[in-house]
Formats: C-alpha cells, structure tokens, sequence
C-alpha cells in the first residue's frame, strides 16, 4: 500500500490529555458525590463528552434519574473543569516521535488530517503549536455519529480528497479502530491495551510511529487498496 493520508485522533496519539480528562472527570464525580474511578475511565476513551457523562451514571447505577438537559449541563461543567487545566498544555507535552514522524509524512507528500473526539482540538492543537501542520481538521461537534460509527474518518477523507481505501487511521483506543475499519482505512492502534477488535497494525507506542518503518507495514496491505 501506498498511502495518500494520514489521519489522526488527538488524545493519547498526538499528546496525552488523558489525565486531563481524567482529573476533570474525578473533580466533577466529586463534585456530585459519583463513584469514578481508572476503570470506568477505560470506557471513556474515544467516547463524545456527553456519552461520558451517561457512562459514569450508568456504571452508578442511576442514568435513569438524569434527563438529557441535565446530562448536557453537567458535561459542560466537566468541560469547564478541563479547560481550565488543558491551558498548561505545551509543545514539549507532543508524545514523542510524533513531530518526526509528521514532518517525514509531509516530505513524502501524504496528507494529514486530525478525527479527534474532542470538541477543544483546535485549543489543544493551537497550545501544541500544531494547528497549521494538518491539512485538514474534522472536530465530532461537526459530525453527526461519533465514534465507533466511521463518520469522521470519512469526513476526513472527503475533506482531504482520498478515498477511504487511501488513508491510514491512528487510534489508541477500540472505539477508534472500530470507526477506521468499519470506514474501509487501514488501521494502526498505538498502545491499546483493552480487548476487543485488533487494528490492522499494532504499536506499543508513538516511539515506534517511523515511516520508512510503517510503510514496510503496510506493504501486504497493497492488494486491499487495489480492489
């Protein structure tokens, strides 16, 4: 395979904000006087901020008692928590090899795109200082389904002009790599570590993201993109 694209998710393949959400998540669950914890944090990756918000109620056992304007309110206080705390976010806070390997993709002429979950990308990517290395940027504010549903992989591809069977997606959780499979894009999971479907490629980390690398990786995947 010869790739045309590369599109990413945020959170824990660019940068690690993960303890962010985390720590703005535990605040608000105290907050309320909810149970939370790592475990039920697990189930929170890849997930919309107010699917989060259900998770947590249901694993306390009392989704019911909350109706939608509620859950809408207190996703927002959570997002306010961590708004807050993401303004500490640097460059050096970029996982590392992740600059090499942006910068070797752009030399090679294969577009890169951002299909984060998060609705404050553009703030973390901004603080990052790397909003202007994607050629294009989808946000789950602007799609209708959100992950594990393909929606924003496959605005990507549209936004960048390749099609599906083009791109490469990079997640580090399953409700990504269920998105980049059911879109028709190979996939690459970096550090997943929760069991369910296994990306087509999987890396322990960001540190063994080297392109000369992952194109011999992608080689056996040549007759899939010709179909």
């Amino acid at each position: 395979m010869n790739p045309k694209a590369f599109i990413f998710d945020l959170d824990g393949v660019i940068t690690d904000t993960t303890r962010y959400h985390y720590n703005a998540w535990k605040a608000l669950a105290e907050q309320k006087g909810f149970a939370f914890n790592e475990v039920c944090n697990e189930r929170l990756k890849g997930v919309g901020r107010n699917r989060c918000m259900e998770i947590i109620l249901e694993e306390n056992g009392i989704r019911a008692r909350f109706s939608d304007s509620e859950i809408q309110e207190m996703a927002d206080e959570k997002n306010e928590i961590y708004l807050n705390m993401i303004e500490q976010i640097q460059p050096a806070d970029i996982l590392p090899g992740i600059c090499t390997f942006l910068e070797e993709a752009h030399q090679a002429g294969i577009r890169l795109a951002l299909a984060s979950a998060s609705r404050n990308a553009e703030r973390v990517l901004a603080r990052l200082g790397l909003s202007a290395r994607f050629d294009y940027r989808a946000e789950a504010k602007d799609i209708a389904r959100g992950k594990p549903a393909p929606d924003i992989f496959l605005n990507c591809c549209a936004g960048l002009g390749v099609k599906p069977c083009e791109a490469v997606g990079f997640e580090d959780a399953q409700a990504g790599v269920k998105a980049i499979r059911a879109a028709g894009m190979i996939s690459v999971g970096i550090g997943i570590k929760e069991p369910g479907i296994m990306p087509d490629i999987r890396l322990k980390d960001t540190c063994e993201l080297q392109l000369p690398r992952l194109l011999a990786l992608l080689q056996p995947y040549k007759e899939k993109t010709n179909d």
